[in-house]
């Protein structure tokens, strides 16, 4: 890999962290929102090895595949993710822990 690759890699997951930092207590987003908002909107499945392999001091639990669902991959499992968005008073389905988009999705462009 060269050095540009490498650095641009490095650019894209410190905009990756920067997004998740910023989602507040009660908000979500997803993995091709925070991919799309970092660069590359077809980097869906690299922030979520950024998550998995990133400072796990941010609020990594907020961020959610596409359909609303708790990712498989989350440290701890899908019941701690579950646990730390309930605690945040995000209603999941019970039977498939899917959040309703609509009411808890994020950006950082709203008003």
């Amino acid at each position: 890999m060269s050095l540009t690759a490498r650095s641009s890699g490095g650019e894209f997951a410190q905009r990756v962290c920067a997004l998740v930092e910023q989602i507040p207590y009660g908000r979500v987003m997803t993995y091709g929102q925070i991919a799309a908002l970092a660069g590359n909107g077809r980097a869906a499945r690299i922030v979520g090895g950024i998550a998995h392999y990133g400072n796990p001091d941010l609020p990594w639990h907020r961020v959610v595949n596409r359909h609303g669902g708790v990712a498989a991959g989350f440290p701890g499992g899908r019941l701690v993710q579950k646990r730390l968005l309930e605690d945040e008073n995000i209603v999941l389905d019970d039977d498939d822990a899917i959040i309703d988009l609509q009411a808890y999705l994020w950006s950082p462009y709203e008003a």
